[in-house]
């Protein structure tokens, strides 16, 4: 297991250029009318990830009309896990309706620059691409009706009114990136 330092709250979002399961390439200057962008890194065969797909579906949906848009990264190896492997992510995307872009990171280089441990992971940049918030989605991944803590949905809340992010940093909770050799 490869661990880095994630990047810190107040870091520039770093470039990157990668291939979605829509056929067209992305990078952070494609949202730069986006108020807010949301980095995910997420994968297929993980189930937090799973228990969270519907929940990031309708986060994207519920603040879309204000300026936020989601990404989603997949920088699993896919020798040792075929099911993240391009193709079954663009069956996955369909199947679960993502209405975010599912981008592929197969060299994991864009995973860790921005330290990515976990899927699912999130890190939250404002307008200007500054990181405010990194960390979890919120605080119950297996039963939706007992979140306490919708970490993700306040962040997004704080930085469209202008108010700092109550708590920047969280532990994300997921499946560890799976590395390549």
């Amino acid at each position: 297991m490869i661990t880095q330092a994630h990047l810190e709250i107040g870091s520039k979002i770093p470039d990157f250029n990668l291939p979605g399961v829509d056929g067209k390439n992305y990078s952070p200057d494609e949202f730069a009318k986006s108020k807010i962008l949301v980095i995910m890194f997420t994968c297929n065969h993980c189930p937090y990830v799973q228990a969270y797909e519907n929940r990031l579906v309708n986060l994207q949906k519920d603040f879309k009309a204000n300026g936020v848009d989601f990404i989603a990264i997949n920088a699993n190896d896919e020798k040792n896990y075929p099911e993240d492997s391009f193709e079954n992510m663009i069956k996955r995307a369909q199947e679960k309706k993502y209405n975010f872009p599912y981008l592929r990171d197969r060299t994991q280089e864009v995973a860790k620059t921005f330290g990515a441990s976990y899927t699912p992971e999130v890190f939250v940049f404002d307008q200007n691409r500054i990181l405010q918030y990194h960390g979890r989605i919120d605080d119950n991944w297996q039963e939706p009706s007992k979140v306490t803590k919708q970490n993700l949905k306040e962040a997004l809340e704080a930085i469209l009114t202008n108010k700092p992010v109550d708590r920047a940093n969280t532990q994300a909770i997921g499946c560890t990136v799976k590395w390549a050799n």
